[in-house]
Protein backbone atom coordinates (compact mmCIF):
# COMPACT_ATOMS: atom_id res chain seq x y z
CA UNK A 1 0.00 0.00 0.00
CA UNK A 2 2.58 2.26 0.98
CA UNK A 3 4.61 1.50 -2.08
CA UNK A 4 1.53 2.64 -4.35
CA UNK A 5 1.38 6.02 -2.63
CA UNK A 6 4.42 6.19 -3.52
CA UNK A 7 4.20 5.47 -7.12
CA UNK A 8 1.20 7.74 -7.04
CA UNK A 9 3.37 10.78 -5.65
CA UNK A 10 6.10 10.22 -7.92
CA UNK A 11 3.62 10.41 -10.82
CA UNK A 12 2.06 13.04 -9.79
CA UNK A 13 4.89 15.12 -9.69
CA UNK A 14 6.20 13.98 -13.33
CA UNK A 15 2.78 15.36 -14.31
CA UNK A 16 2.68 18.45 -13.07
CA UNK A 17 6.65 19.53 -14.09
CA UNK A 18 5.40 21.30 -16.69
CA UNK A 19 2.93 23.46 -14.52
CA UNK A 20 6.05 23.91 -11.66
CA UNK A 21 8.31 25.33 -14.70
CA UNK A 22 5.85 28.08 -14.81
CA UNK A 23 4.98 28.52 -11.07
CA UNK A 24 6.15 32.09 -9.05
CA UNK A 25 9.40 31.83 -7.04
CA UNK A 26 9.18 31.50 -3.39
CA UNK A 27 10.36 34.66 -2.11
CA UNK A 28 9.36 34.25 1.76
CA UNK A 29 9.76 31.42 3.98
CA UNK A 30 12.07 30.73 7.01
CA UNK A 31 15.32 28.61 5.69
CA UNK A 32 17.14 26.00 7.84
CA UNK A 33 20.15 27.75 10.42
CA UNK A 34 19.23 31.26 9.25
CA UNK A 35 19.76 34.26 11.32
CA UNK A 36 18.73 36.86 9.41
CA UNK A 37 15.32 38.12 8.29
CA UNK A 38 13.41 36.95 5.08
CA UNK A 39 14.45 39.16 1.99
CA UNK A 40 12.05 42.14 2.20
CA UNK A 41 9.39 43.04 -0.35
CA UNK A 42 7.81 45.49 1.31
CA UNK A 43 8.79 49.25 2.15
CA UNK A 44 7.49 48.39 5.56
CA UNK A 45 10.03 45.36 6.00
CA UNK A 46 12.44 47.47 4.83
CA UNK A 47 11.96 50.16 7.44
CA UNK A 48 11.55 47.37 10.12
CA UNK A 49 14.78 45.74 9.01
CA UNK A 50 16.87 49.11 9.17
CA UNK A 51 15.70 50.37 11.93
CA UNK A 52 16.60 46.67 13.81
CA UNK A 53 20.20 47.22 12.24
CA UNK A 54 20.53 50.29 13.94
CA UNK A 55 19.08 49.34 16.92
CA UNK A 56 21.76 46.66 17.24
CA UNK A 57 24.34 48.33 16.77
CA UNK A 58 23.18 50.95 19.63
CA UNK A 59 22.74 48.17 21.54
CA UNK A 60 26.26 46.67 21.09
CA UNK A 61 27.81 49.30 21.36
CA UNK A 62 26.28 49.90 25.52
CA UNK A 63 27.46 46.05 26.00
CA UNK A 64 30.51 46.50 24.71
CA UNK A 65 31.11 49.82 26.66
CA UNK A 66 29.76 48.37 29.95
CA UNK A 67 31.99 45.30 29.47
CA UNK A 68 34.65 47.63 29.32
CA UNK A 69 33.51 49.63 32.63
CA UNK A 70 32.94 46.41 34.32
CA UNK A 71 36.60 44.72 33.40
CA UNK A 72 37.93 48.40 34.28
CA UNK A 73 36.25 48.60 37.60
CA UNK A 74 37.55 45.21 38.79
CA UNK A 75 41.30 45.71 37.89
CA UNK A 76 41.17 49.24 39.30
CA UNK A 77 39.15 48.73 42.42
CA UNK A 78 39.62 45.05 43.43
CA UNK A 79 41.43 44.45 47.33
CA UNK A 80 44.59 44.00 46.12
CA UNK A 81 44.66 47.16 43.81
CA UNK A 82 42.88 49.16 46.42
CA UNK A 83 42.88 48.32 49.77
CA UNK A 84 41.46 51.47 51.53
CA UNK A 85 37.91 51.59 49.91
CA UNK A 86 36.39 55.30 49.22
CA UNK A 87 34.32 56.08 51.45
CA UNK A 88 31.77 58.82 49.43
CA UNK A 89 28.82 58.38 48.92
CA UNK A 90 27.69 60.70 45.75
CA UNK A 91 28.93 61.94 42.84
CA UNK A 92 26.63 64.48 41.03
CA UNK A 93 28.36 65.00 37.57
CA UNK A 94 28.24 61.15 37.29
CA UNK A 95 24.73 60.37 38.86
CA UNK A 96 23.49 63.30 35.94
CA UNK A 97 25.75 61.64 33.14
CA UNK A 98 23.97 58.29 33.91
CA UNK A 99 20.67 59.58 33.92
CA UNK A 100 20.94 61.96 30.99
CA UNK A 101 23.24 59.59 28.99
CA UNK A 102 20.27 57.12 28.42
CA UNK A 103 17.33 59.92 27.93
CA UNK A 104 19.48 60.78 25.10
CA UNK A 105 19.69 57.16 23.51
CA UNK A 106 15.74 56.44 24.19
CA UNK A 107 15.07 59.58 22.47
CA UNK A 108 17.39 59.08 19.73
CA UNK A 109 15.75 55.56 19.04
CA UNK A 110 12.46 56.87 19.38
CA UNK A 111 12.90 59.75 16.67
CA UNK A 112 13.66 56.72 14.07
CA UNK A 113 11.18 53.89 15.47
CA UNK A 114 7.79 56.00 15.99
CA UNK A 115 7.82 56.99 12.27
CA UNK A 116 8.13 53.39 11.69
CA UNK A 117 5.84 52.78 13.85
CA UNK A 118 3.22 55.67 12.66
CA UNK A 119 3.83 54.32 9.15
CA UNK A 120 2.71 50.57 10.00
CA UNK A 121 -0.60 51.87 11.82
CA UNK A 122 -1.42 54.61 9.32
CA UNK A 123 -4.10 52.97 7.12
CA UNK A 124 -3.74 54.08 3.35
CA UNK A 125 -7.21 53.76 1.24
CA UNK A 126 -6.30 50.22 -0.02
CA UNK A 127 -6.65 49.17 -3.90
CA UNK A 128 -7.94 46.01 -2.82
CA UNK A 129 -9.70 45.16 0.76
CA UNK A 130 -9.52 41.88 1.98
CA UNK A 131 -11.61 40.35 5.19
CA UNK A 132 -9.40 37.60 6.85
CA UNK A 133 -11.01 35.52 9.86
CA UNK A 134 -8.57 33.41 11.70
CA UNK A 135 -10.30 29.84 12.96
CA UNK A 136 -9.26 26.79 15.12
CA UNK A 137 -7.73 26.10 12.84
CA UNK A 138 -7.32 27.67 9.74
CA UNK A 139 -7.75 30.84 7.74
CA UNK A 140 -11.43 32.71 5.70
CA UNK A 141 -10.64 35.30 3.25
CA UNK A 142 -13.34 37.35 1.85
CA UNK A 143 -12.32 39.87 -1.27
CA UNK A 144 -14.41 43.05 -0.42
CA UNK A 145 -16.47 44.48 -2.88
CA UNK A 146 -16.11 41.29 -4.67
CA UNK A 147 -18.32 38.04 -4.89
CA UNK A 148 -15.31 35.44 -4.11
CA UNK A 149 -14.96 34.00 -0.40
CA UNK A 150 -12.89 31.22 0.79
CA UNK A 151 -11.55 29.25 3.27
CA UNK A 152 -7.52 28.06 3.39
CA UNK A 153 -6.40 25.26 4.84
CA UNK A 154 -2.78 23.65 5.57
CA UNK A 155 -2.36 20.46 3.09
CA UNK A 156 -2.09 17.70 5.19
CA UNK A 157 -4.49 19.31 7.66
CA UNK A 158 -7.37 16.75 8.37
CA UNK A 159 -9.46 19.17 5.97
CA UNK A 160 -7.74 18.35 3.60
CA UNK A 161 -7.52 14.43 4.01
CA UNK A 162 -4.40 14.39 6.33
CA UNK A 163 -3.48 14.17 9.95
CA UNK A 164 -0.62 17.18 10.04
CA UNK A 165 2.19 14.62 9.01
CA UNK A 166 4.19 14.41 6.19
CA UNK A 167 3.08 11.24 4.08
CA UNK A 168 3.04 9.97 0.22
CA UNK A 169 -0.46 11.39 -0.16
CA UNK A 170 0.36 14.95 1.10
CA UNK A 171 3.14 15.11 -0.85
CA UNK A 172 1.59 14.47 -4.14
CA UNK A 173 -0.68 17.20 -2.77
CA UNK A 174 1.88 19.48 -2.42
CA UNK A 175 3.13 18.73 -5.40
CA UNK A 176 -0.09 19.35 -7.31
CA UNK A 177 -0.12 22.27 -6.02
CA UNK A 178 2.80 23.70 -7.16
CA UNK A 179 4.99 22.97 -3.89
CA UNK A 180 7.67 21.22 -3.29
CA UNK A 181 8.57 18.75 -0.02
CA UNK A 182 9.84 21.10 2.15
CA UNK A 183 7.08 23.31 2.07
CA UNK A 184 5.20 21.62 4.09
CA UNK A 185 3.44 23.10 7.21
CA UNK A 186 4.00 26.26 5.37
CA UNK A 187 1.73 25.58 1.97
CA UNK A 188 -2.24 25.92 2.08
CA UNK A 189 -4.59 24.53 -0.05
CA UNK A 190 -5.73 28.34 -1.43
CA UNK A 191 -3.68 31.02 -0.95
CA UNK A 192 -4.15 34.98 -0.78
CA UNK A 193 -3.73 36.39 -4.51
CA UNK A 194 -2.88 40.01 -4.89
CA UNK A 195 -1.07 42.14 -7.80
CA UNK A 196 2.38 43.50 -7.54
CA UNK A 197 2.59 47.03 -6.41
CA UNK A 198 -0.68 47.87 -5.03
CA UNK A 199 -1.87 49.01 -1.74
CA UNK A 200 -3.50 45.83 0.20
CA UNK A 201 -5.87 46.49 3.38
CA UNK A 202 -6.55 43.12 5.66
CA UNK A 203 -8.84 43.16 7.82
CA UNK A 204 -8.37 41.12 10.88
CA UNK A 205 -10.94 39.58 12.86
CA UNK A 206 -11.11 36.65 14.65
CA UNK A 207 -13.89 33.94 15.29
CA UNK A 208 -13.31 32.07 18.16
CA UNK A 209 -10.30 32.80 19.98
CA UNK A 210 -7.35 35.52 19.58
CA UNK A 211 -5.25 34.45 16.51
CA UNK A 212 -2.75 36.72 14.69
CA UNK A 213 -2.01 36.99 10.90
CA UNK A 214 1.83 37.27 10.12
CA UNK A 215 3.71 37.66 6.77
CA UNK A 216 7.35 38.40 7.78
CA UNK A 217 8.52 39.55 4.29
CA UNK A 218 5.81 42.11 4.44
CA UNK A 219 6.89 43.21 8.31
CA UNK A 220 3.33 42.63 8.69
CA UNK A 221 1.68 41.12 11.85
CA UNK A 222 -2.03 41.90 13.35
CA UNK A 223 -3.63 39.88 16.48
CA UNK A 224 -7.40 38.68 14.88
CA UNK A 225 -9.40 39.03 18.28
CA UNK A 226 -12.66 37.68 18.40
CA UNK A 227 -15.29 40.40 18.12
CA UNK A 228 -13.31 43.37 16.65
CA UNK A 229 -12.24 44.25 13.24
CA UNK A 230 -8.75 45.55 12.93
CA UNK A 231 -6.34 46.57 10.22
CA UNK A 232 -2.83 45.72 8.49
CA UNK A 233 -1.71 46.93 5.00
CA UNK A 234 1.17 46.27 2.80
CA UNK A 235 2.27 47.10 -0.96
CA UNK A 236 4.40 43.99 -2.12
CA UNK A 237 7.07 45.03 -4.43
CA UNK A 238 8.13 41.85 -6.22
CA UNK A 239 6.58 38.90 -7.58
CA UNK A 240 6.25 35.49 -5.53
CA UNK A 241 5.33 32.82 -2.97
CA UNK A 242 5.28 34.51 1.00
CA UNK A 243 4.73 32.32 3.34
CA UNK A 244 3.37 33.22 6.73
CA UNK A 245 1.97 31.42 9.80
CA UNK A 246 -0.52 32.31 13.33
CA UNK A 247 1.74 34.08 15.61
CA UNK A 248 -0.58 33.60 18.56
CA UNK A 249 -1.43 30.55 20.50
CA UNK A 250 -4.59 29.61 19.93
CA UNK A 251 -5.24 25.87 20.45
CA UNK A 252 -3.73 22.57 20.23
CA UNK A 253 -3.18 22.80 16.24
CA UNK A 254 -1.81 26.31 16.61
CA UNK A 255 1.43 24.99 14.66
CA UNK A 256 -0.86 24.29 11.65
CA UNK A 257 -2.48 26.79 10.28
CA UNK A 258 0.06 28.58 8.06
CA UNK A 259 -0.86 31.74 5.34
CA UNK A 260 0.57 31.64 1.69
CA UNK A 261 0.19 35.07 -0.36
CA UNK A 262 0.85 34.61 -3.96
CA UNK A 263 2.07 38.05 -5.48
CA UNK A 264 1.28 38.45 -9.41
CA UNK A 265 0.63 41.06 -11.82
CA UNK A 266 -1.94 42.94 -12.78
CA UNK A 267 -3.21 41.15 -15.79
CA UNK A 268 -2.56 37.81 -13.88
CA UNK A 269 -4.38 39.07 -10.88
CA UNK A 270 -7.53 40.21 -12.92
CA UNK A 271 -7.80 36.72 -14.63
CA UNK A 272 -7.40 34.99 -11.41
CA UNK A 273 -10.48 36.72 -9.95
CA UNK A 274 -13.13 36.75 -12.80
CA UNK A 275 -12.29 33.24 -13.39
CA UNK A 276 -12.60 32.78 -9.76
CA UNK A 277 -15.96 34.72 -9.43
CA UNK A 278 -17.09 33.62 -13.03
CA UNK A 279 -16.83 29.72 -10.81
CA UNK A 280 -17.90 30.91 -7.49
CA UNK A 281 -14.81 29.55 -5.80
CA UNK A 282 -10.97 29.64 -5.38
CA UNK A 283 -9.22 29.19 -9.12
CA UNK A 284 -5.79 28.13 -8.48
CA UNK A 285 -3.77 31.30 -9.93
CA UNK A 286 -1.23 28.58 -11.74
CA UNK A 287 -3.82 28.00 -14.17
CA UNK A 288 -3.64 31.76 -15.28
CA UNK A 289 -0.35 31.96 -15.39
CA UNK A 290 0.57 28.92 -17.49
CA UNK A 291 -2.20 30.03 -19.95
Amino acid sequence: MQLKSMLAGLMGAFLAAPALAQDLEVVGKPTDAGLGFQPAATELARDLQWLDGMILVIITAITLFVVALLAYVIVRFNRKANATPGSFTHNSPLEVAWTIGPIVILVFIGAFSLPVLFKQQEIPEGDIVIKVTGYQWYWGYEYVGEDLAFDSYMIGAPATGGDNRMTPEVEAQLVEAGFAREDFLLATDTSVVVPVGKTIVMQVTGADVIHSWTIPAFGVKQDAVPGRLAELWFKAEREGVYFGQCSELCGIAHAYMPITVKVVSQEAYDAWLARSKDEGWYTDVREVLTN
